[in-house]
């Protein structure tokens, strides 16, 4: 039996901001851990509003443009998250980019603030609350809330007690603002941007505070800019049951090899068959939350699968198919918590919570009222240093917004209300495919050739574009799934 993958995955009012000066030109060095590219540091002020005060680093890396004679600038590069490291992003994107688009740009990673190698932050988790079903609350079978509750308040409150000093300044704002100290830094008098799942967001706000240094933009799996954030888990139930129907008719075909139902009803039956098993007994610590976030992991790609159904049989059978989870870091699991409770506040009375969830899990059961859960941003202790960004349409049009119909982590509806919170500044291309991730990390030959236009020769469509389905699906050893699977590494966990 092949190992699954858990798929990790993959937040002030808008007021223009002064850009930043260019600084002295970075030293350059190869990056360490054997990273193939070069990296350097960019120091920016932890809090934008004392900008002679503390200084925190940014870590950066660069591949430079293939093709001196046609570079046209950088494209900075963000794998999601929030709380994902994006250092390696430059080798990511060169793995699946055409020719012309690298013999364009110098792609640019960074580590955004508070993860990997840019001044990190811890909570000091145990290894019991790094665990992906906590981390992402899943509520008990019956949806209680108590050990949710129980949970947020506990790792809210070492957060602070171990990084409460920087925590307050972890803001999607913020990383946006260090995103242009990066540019100023480069010496560039704008930057092109790709950026995914939460990157989406990021790239809205960067644009929306900076559009006169912003030039091609492309957001991809987008988020809803309404309702950050906790609006914006609320959509995943039924963002997952609609792609979930994916998986079932996927499986329903294929009864004769893995007999989970020969219809998609019948698989949706084994679903809470399996679930409830686990819930009631769990086999070496699969419980019924592990399998549920497991198969919303898997529905991230296609290519994932196969390896779902090989788990759902060896759990009819009584047994643990063998799980390959990609571990949640401190940095991940801090930063995640930082964006989510710093750039809007949360409800701080749990009735809501439980009476949500139970609410939730009734509509959309697959999730067992996961979307609506409490979380640490329930106890946070410091409340938000400035209102979340409203996105808006003031800016040039140079806005490309790429968009599954059926993602399980950013549905439909985000990307048409980011459609319609940047009014003319964007146009909208959906793919008629299901999954997280839709330029470069599929084989859709439409979106991929409309992005790519867009960035190397500035042509943003003149109407919204609808695409078609991929010719083909792609298998889990194609570069692009590779990809794909590595972006899911530090987006969500479950």
């Amino acid at each position: 039996m092949r190992p699954l993958i858990l798929a990790l995955g993959a937040l002030i009012v808008g007021t223009l901001v002064t850009p930043t000066t260019a600084s002295a030109a970075p030293a350059w060095a190869p990056c360490p851990d054997g990273l193939a590219l070069e990296c350097t540091t960019v120091s920016v002020p932890l809090d934008y509003r004392k900008p002679n005060g503390t200084k925190i680093d940014i870590a950066v890396s660069r591949k430079k443009a293939a093709d001196p004679a046609t570079r046209r600038g950088i494209l900075l590069l963000n794998p999601g998250g929030p709380g994902g490291p994006g250092l390696d992003m430059p080798l990511l994107v060169d793995q699946v980019a055409p020719q012309r688009l690298k013999d364009a740009y110098d792609l640019i990673g960074f580590d955004p603030r508070g993860t990997g190698r840019s001044t990190p932050n811890t909570c000091a988790l145990t290894p019991e609350q790094l665990d992906g079903s906590k981390v992402i609350p899943y509520p008990a079978a019956n949806g209680d809330i108590s050990e949710s509750v129980a949970y947020a308040r506990q790792v809210a409150k070492q957060c602070f007690e171990h990084s409460g000093d920087r925590l307050p300044y972890v803001t999607t704002a913020n990383t946006a603002r260090d995103m242009d100290q990066i540019r100023a830094a480069l010496g560039e008098k704008k930057i092109s941007y790709f950026g995914g799942s939460y990157g989406s967001y990021l790239g809205a706000v960067y644009t929306t505070l900076f559009p006169q240094q912003s030039d091609r933009i492309v957001l991809d799996s987008v988020v809803d800019p309404r309702g950050i954030w906790r609006g914006v888990w609320q959509n995943w139930g039924a963002a997952v049951e609609e792609r979930f129907e994916d998986f079932a008719k996927w499986a329903a075909e294929r009864d004769s090899t893995y007999g989970l139902g020969a219809t998609p009803r019948a698989v949706r039956a084994t679903y809470f068959e399996l679930t409830a098993k686990l819930d009631a007994q769990p086999i070496e610590g699969i419980t019924g939350n592990v399998l549920r976030g497991v198969t919303r992991g898997g529905l991230y790609a296609d290519q994932v699968f196969p390896t779902i159904a090989e788990l759902w049989q060896a759990v009819k059978r009584g047994e643990a198919g063998p799980i390959v989870n990609f571990p949640i870091t401190q940095g991940f699991a801090a930063t995640l918590w930082g964006i989510a409770c710093g750039d809007a506040s949360w409800p701080r009375h749990t009735g809501l919570y439980q009476w949500q969830v139970l609410a939730d899990r009734k509509k959309y059961p697959l999730t067992n009222g996961m979307p609506s859960n409490v979380w640490p941003c329930t106890f946070w202790p410091s409340k938000p240093i400035e209102p979340a960004v409203r996105i808006t349409d003031r800016g040039p049009r140079n806005v490309l917004l790429t968009q599954n119909l059926r993602d399980p982590a950013t549905p439909l509806v985000g990307a048409r209300n980011m459609r319609t919170a940047l009014g003319d500044r964007a146009k909208l291309v959906t793919a008629d495919q299901g999954g997280h991730g839709t330029y470069l990390t599929t084989d859709n030959a439409c979106v991929n050739e409309i992005g790519t236009e867009f960035l190397v020769n500035g042509t943003l469509p003149a109407k919204d574009v609808h695409c078609g389905p991929p010719a083909r699906s792609l298998s889990a050893t194609d570069a692009r799934a590779e990809v794909a699977r590595k972006l899911w590494q530090r987006q969500f966990p479950f």
